[in-house]
């Protein structure tokens, strides 16, 4: 199976997405190799494309006081990008960085503004990811606001376990606003009730 074909099954099981609509992208599909630590994208520069993972991870951080803060990891079967300098052309606030060997497939805006001229079916799936991204960021935010670093630790156990089998401990702290010394107490703590 060639690495567009990852891409056009997953966009499949999106039940009003025609094989059309799945076809409209395929002349604008790059494949990409990252290696581990490589950067798809760094702090100030634009976003120029999404990525779809077919294999490997990514995170999403910035950088306070020299201090790398993470605030989003991506697995296969998702996108890699940052909307918001995508979208607005802007210099991105943030680094996404491979974690491990991975493969995307990326597009431009342009491909993503064609595909919406073409098909309302496409205005809507951007409309879903919209959605989606929005949720993303009000759960990230309102987890802050409203939990503790324990209850956010067993937010995250709960709804993401397979970050915890693929992401170094020290990553996850960041994610989480701790000390790492700090989340390996809160896990043996944890494992001891």
């Amino acid at each position: 199976m060639s690495e567009f074909e990852l891409f056009k099954n997953w966009l499949k099981h999106i039940s009003f997405l025609t094989e059309a609509d799945c076809s409209l992208f395929e002349p604008f599909l790059k494949t990409k190799l990252f290696q581990t630590k490589e950067h798809f994208l760094s702090e100030g520069k634009t976003c120029q494309e999404i990525g779809f993972v077919n294999r490997g991870s990514f995170r999403t951080y910035y950088l306070s006081d020299d201090k790398e803060i993470n605030t989003r990891f991506v697995f296969e079967n998702d996108f890699v990008v940052d909307y918001d300098s995508f979208l607005e052309a802007k210099p991105s606030k943030y680094f996404i960085e491979a974690l491990e060997e991975s493969e995307i497939v990326t597009f431009d805006l342009q491909a993503l503004l064609n595909a919406y001229h073409q098909s309302h079916n496409w205005e809507r799936f951007g409309r879903l990811m919209a959605e989606q991204s929005y949720k993303l960021t009000t759960k990230r935010v309102e987890s802050f606001l409203f939990l503790d670093g324990e209850q956010r630790y067993l937010d995250l156990l709960k709804n993401e376990p397979k970050i915890f089998d693929r992401i170094p401990l020290y990553h996850i702290a960041s994610y989480l606003g701790m000390e790492r010394e700090s989340l390996s107490r809160l896990r043996k703590k944890i494992a001891g009730k």
